[in-house]
């Protein structure tokens, strides 16, 4: 198991919406996240649908970056292009952990195309697919 800490992604506090790599296997990256009271998208005790997606997408840099060993460079900014079948369920609450599954669907260049699930205590409560664009 990889600690987020090792992995080399350009956010910053207050931005990161990722607390640990669970699992990086094939083109499948798996991270948890704790929500604080004092994260960015909390409003009225529910994390917003942005830091949802932003939780999404961190996991796919988290993995990105764990997969090409890319620790000691600096990271690529990656920019979300698209949003496609957004569904979320539920929206979780500050001291909630959620877990975040992405797969890689498609690489073409500088574009990634990933599937990316969110789950709370087993439960499914957010998915979609993200066209992730990486500056060269």
């Amino acid at each position: 198991m990889a600690s987020f800490k090792e992995i080399n992604i350009p956010q910053k506090p207050p931005m990161v919406m990722v607390d640990r790599i669970v699992r990086v296997e094939d083109k499948t990256t798996v991270t948890s996240f704790r929500i604080r009271d004092d994260n960015v998208f909390i409003e009225d005790g529910l994390f917003r649908e942005p830091g949802i997606i932003e939780n999404m997408a961190q996991t796919a840099a988290a993995g990105s970056s764990a997969k090409t060993g890319e620790a000691g460079s600096a990271p690529k900014l990656g920019f979300i292009g698209a949003i496609r079948d957004l569904e979320i369920k539920k929206l979780p609450e500050s001291g909630d952990e959620i877990f975040t599954t992405v797969t890689v669907t498609h690489e073409i260049f500088n574009a990634t195309v990933v599937t990316a699930s969110i789950t709370l205590n087993d439960e499914l409560i957010a998915q979609c697919e993200l066209r992730i664009f990486l500056e060269s």
